[in-house]
């Protein structure tokens, strides 16, 4: 995944090409007619609606890491913020006015004030109200919707909960923690018919659809018969993005000295910057006086002896197993979620092709035993090709790696077939290639037939893929999706018809689930058992099977409202 300058050149021109044969109509005329218009890209490009009339009214449960960026991605004009619930100071303060800890934070996090041009805290908490405990907020009868992003395990009892007090809902991916709460939710879908989606939102990137079109339609890099996937990170010991500081840690309060005194210092062009920046780290502090288990969270001895309180649980629940899913819940999932989206494309339009297996190994090498997930883990994975059923030996290997201390490669896929290889880094960059060649510059036409074809010429050449996402203004990167989700998602809600349902709805997302909660237990079981058999009742929402042998039961306690 890690190419020359001139190897990415070459592959964003063929990958132009590519899509200029297999979307020609949507890229020449229909972008442009309707940016013109003032509609959006996504409803242009997925065929919804460029608006819901009355914007939903929705309120965002969780508002941390994640929940920021999808209250900064959020359209007014589908979908109007008017309550939020969190528990922690911090992301209060990060829901209204952004994280300002750096430009690039608030970039992806920008806050509902920047968001409606509201100018303080006080003019936003008279649009928007502020709940502690979120079962307070599902009582709201002014509330239409709601947008999870808490802790993996909470997703089923809040999405659940939210649906019987009449909520339709979006969580955030994974759906949910063990494969029998995926299926209580999907069930309880069909039981209110309140729409729930979740936000796998590859399924709404334009790269990573018009990648589908040049896999399944064009057929330009003919027969798939392997895809390597990884999401590689520098995370290290005292550098770790999934063990944020606590409240009382000596390094957070020094550095909230060091802030004041910048803000002491500051030039008056700089002190609106600094002022925020100290509100926020003292919003963090503030955290100290949340208590954690009143809402759930508890206390443990680590594997290397030291106590966990349950305030740490709560602010660092990726590395608990019993709060979060590990790199394949949050990374994995994506990206297995894409390479099932690509050899999908191989069967037909409406397939949803589940693996055949999995064979997994996991450790921690990196980090010490200050936590209980995995920093590597490394998977490979069997799908069945289109022909398989006629022979068992056509199938499709799919090899996933995550890692933690040494980013070499980011993130990507890279999609090999008989003809040809489609490289994806990031979600922002798509590359076609002839062959095995990364060297070799491609043209693409169509032949007499009319059918896309790939011709070796040599290199030379350029282009950005950027002109795909923005073919009519030319000057922002690709949306990654979230935004896209979020409109379509409000406009089935404001359309109700069985034909409009959000493309990541229940059905898909418990595959997408299985995928990744199998993985772990295969990591867990890699020294006993190699190789773990996909069973097709796992996928079935109304099958009482599950991997974990627990029954789908809605009647549990932490489901009533």
């Amino acid at each position: 995944m890690n190419l020359t300058p001139e190897q990415q050149k070459v592959g964003k021109e063929n990958f132009n090409d590519a899509v200029a044969v297999t979307r020609r109509d949507f890229l020449s005329g229909t972008v442009a007619a309707g940016l013109a218009t003032g509609a959006g890209l996504g409803s242009i490009y997925f065929g919804y609606g460029a608006s819901v009339g009355n914007p939903l009214r929705v309120g965002f449960i969780g508002t941390g890491d994640e929940g920021s960026v999808l209250i900064g991605a959020h359209n007014p004009e589908y979908l109007q913020a008017v309550a939020i619930a969190d528990i922690r100071p911090y992301n209060v303060f990060r829901a209204f006015h952004g994280d300002v800890s750096s430009p690039n934070a608030q970039r992806v996090r920008p806050g509902l004030m920047a968001k409606y041009g509201w100018k303080t805290e006080d003019e936003a908490r008279k649009q928007v109200k502020v709940y502690a405990a979120y079962e307070e907020m599902l009582a709201d009868k002014n509330i239409e919707a709601v947008v999870i992003s808490l802790p993996l395990h909470l997703h089923a009892e809040a999405a659940i909960k939210a649906m019987r007090a009449g909520k339709h809902v979006l969580t955030e991916k994974l759906m949910g923690h063990s494969i029998y709460e995926c299926k209580e939710m999907g069930r309880t879908a069909r039981e209110t018919g309140k729409l729930l989606a979740t936000g796998h939102q590859r399924h709404y990137s334009v790269l990573y659809d018009n990648a589908v079109h040049t896999i399944g339609d064009a057929r330009l890099i003919g027969d798939v018969h392997s895809i390597r996937a990884q999401w590689h990170r520098g995370n290290l010991p005292g550098k770790d993005s999934w063990k944020p500081p606590l409240p009382a840690d000596e390094a957070l309060l020094k550095k909230m000295a060091s802030w004041r005194k910048r803000l002491e210092d500051s030039k008056p062009s700089e002190v609106d910057v600094w002022s925020k920046r100290v509100a926020q780290l003292e919003a963090q502090i503030a955290d100290s006086g949340v208590d954690a288990e009143l809402f759930g969270y508890t206390e443990k001895q680590l594997p290397d002896g030291t106590p966990r309180t349950p305030l740490e649980e709560l602010i660092r629940w990726r590395l608990c197993n019993r709060t979060g899913g590990g790199l394949m819940a949050e990374l994995g999932s994506h990206q297995l979620d894409a390479a099932g989206i690509f050899i999908s494309a191989m069967h037909g339009k409406g397939k949803k092709v589940k693996p055949l297996t999995v064979t997994a190994v996991g450790n921690r090498s990196i980090f010490p035993d200050d936590r209980e997930v995995d920093d590597h883990v490394y998977c490979m994975y069997e799908y069945p090709a289109p022909d398989y059923v006629e022979n068992p030996n056509k199938k499709i290997v799919v090899t996933y790696s995550s890692i933690n201390g040494n980013g070499f490669g980011g993130y990507g896929e890279v999609v090999m077939g008989t003809a040809g290889t489609l490289l994806l880094e990031q979600e922002q960059n798509v590359m076609l290639y002839k062959g095995s060649s990364r060297d070799t510059r491609v043209t693409v036409s169509k032949s007499k037939s009319g059918e896309a074809v790939l011709d070796t010429t040599e290199s030379g050449g350029g282009g950005s893929i950027a002109a795909v996402a923005t073919t009519a203004s030319g000057k922002a990167p690709p949306s990654r999706g979230y935004t896209e989700e979020m409109e379509h998602w409000a406009w089935c809600i404001r359309n109700p018809d069985p034909a409009n349902q959000p493309r990541c709805k229940p059905e898909v997302a418990l595959a997408d689930a299985v995928i990744a909660l199998v993985s772990n237990l295969a990591l867990k079981k890699s020294g006993e058992q190699p190789r773990v058999d996909f069973k097709e009742e796992w996928f079935d929402i109304e099958s009482d099977v599950t991997p974990e042998g627990v029954k789908p039961d809605l009647q549990r306690e932490q489901y009533k409202i």
